[in-house]
């Protein structure tokens, strides 16, 4: 989340009008995060978050990604739901930008999670996984490894910049890919996305997942390898086997992993991290300045992508 496009109140109290929320209380931009402009809502009818689209977020995608959130929501998943306008449609037009209304989701996300919360992620990761089976709209993956090399030819040039040597490191990776990237794993909709900041808690129990705006088709061992990048390692990047362990037994709690997917973990875990490297790596020499934003350093994602070339068997991860 973050803020690009600032609102005037005028506006939004004009945009309002069209949707079941009442009068507008107060609002403040959300400052956290890369692709969207987020605030919160306090309206007499209660909270909300107002999501206006820009950079990444195709206009096109949101009926997917909007729909989504309703299908899971129908499972019996917690997440937000989109707020419908008084002529039934989900997204409308504020400041010149695509902008939907969703419910606002209680609880906080774990700023240093442990090996429970990890537990807990893999086996939400699992049921989103089986609910999203039957949801009836598809996407592409815009940032699979088709988008990873778009985004290295828009920065290469600039790499050694931020690590000398990155450009003929990423160049091997790359190639690696070309042999060696798992196929005919099983696929679905995965979130893409589930770092800690989109996980929110109430104590101990799960409160729901936010902000599924990467959503797609694709692999879903790929989406648990994320998750692994995302939640289990430390501050110094040293990988911690006790929540990777919780994290895929949760998992598997759920949905047992075939053996293809168990032996496909590392490659998937080492595209993972390049992905993530990647986006930052072109935010961090692309993107502008002076937003209500900030810019992740893809130092992070470098050490891990090389943690994950080190890898020799999958149980390395915690694999029963």
């Amino acid at each position: 989340m973050a803020v690009y496009t600032d609102v005037t109140e005028g506006e939004l109290g004009a945009f309002l009008r069209d949707y079941p929320v009442g009068e507008l209380l107060s609002y403040k931009g959300i400052a956290e995060g890369t692709e969207n402009s987020n605030f919160l809502l306090h309206t007499t009818g209660g909270s909300f978050i107002l999501t206006l689209y820009e950079k990444r977020v195709a206009t096109h995608d949101l009926p997917f990604f909007l729909g989504l959130m309703d299908h899971l929501a129908a499972k019996g998943l917690s997440c937000p739901l989109p707020v419908r306008r008084a002529d039934g449609e989900m997204i409308g037009t504020l400041a010149g930008r695509s902008a939907a209304i969703i419910t606002f989701l209680e609880g906080m996300w774990p700023r240093r999670p442990t090996a429970a919360h990890c537990r807990e992620v893999g086996k939400v990761l699992a049921s989103m996984h089986l609910a999203g089976a039957d949801f009836g709209l598809s996407r592409a993956n815009a940032l699979g490894p088709d988008g990873w090399r778009e985004l290295w030819a828009a920065s290469r040039e600039r790499a050694d910049e931020v690590e000398p040597g990155l450009a003929a490191e990423v160049d091997a990776d790359f190639e690696t890919f070309g042999r060696e990237w798992p196929a005919d794993l099983p696929t679905g909709i995965i979130h893409a996305d589930l770092f800690p900041d989109n996980v929110f808690f109430l104590g101990n129990e799960l409160s729901g997942l936010i902000d599924f705006y990467f959503a797609c088709n694709d692999l879903l061992a790929y989406d648990l390898a994320t998750c692994l990048n995302a939640w289990c390692f430390e501050k110094d990047c040293s990988y911690n086997l006790t929540k990777g362990t919780a994290l895929l037994a949760g998992y598997e709690s759920v949905r047992p992993l075939s053996a293809a997917e168990k032996q496909a973990l590392p490659m998937l875990a080492r595209g993972s991290a390049l992905r993530f490297m990647l986006t930052r790596l072109y935010d961090w020499l692309h993107g502008p300045e002076g937003d209500l934003v900030v810019k992740r350093d893809p130092a992070e994602y470098i050490r891990k992508m090389r943690f994950h070339r080190a890898i020799v068997s999958p149980q390395e991860y915690g694999l029963s």
